[in-house]
């Protein structure tokens, strides 16, 4: 008889300590590997940095896209750019040109 409410009385004097344990044990996981924990700020990060890489890429290919459309304005005619125009619209090239052939599928426009 002894004995049993000696192992009931430490039970007892051990669930809190359990307890608290394994909330801390939940805590410390859910700080560092659950849905807005350490590692997935880490991966946010570096998916934050490569869509910056990304946007400055396409920000300079807007760029030049609005510089060569601007060159293709009434008021301001750019003879080169015209003249690239016209040959890729006709299929046509100077005899002068190197032409460098591309792959079907790696069409540059």
């Amino acid at each position: 008889m002894a004995l049993g409410r000696e192992i009931k009385r430490r039970l007892k004097a051990a669930i809190a300590p359990v307890f608290f344990l394994a909330l801390a044990l939940y805590f410390g996981w859910s700080a560092t590997r659950g849905p807005h924990g350490l590692v997935e700020y880490q991966q946010r990060k570096v998916q934050l940095a490569q869509a910056q890489a990304d946007l400055a890429k396409l920000q300079a290919e807007q760029m030049d896209w609005e510089r060569r459309v601007a060159a293709l304005g009434t008021g301001h005619l750019d003879t080169d750019l015209l003249n690239e125009r016209a040959r890729e619209m006709l299929n046509l090239s100077n005899p002068r040109d190197i032409l460098v052939p591309y792959p079907e599928g790696e069409r540059l426009y």
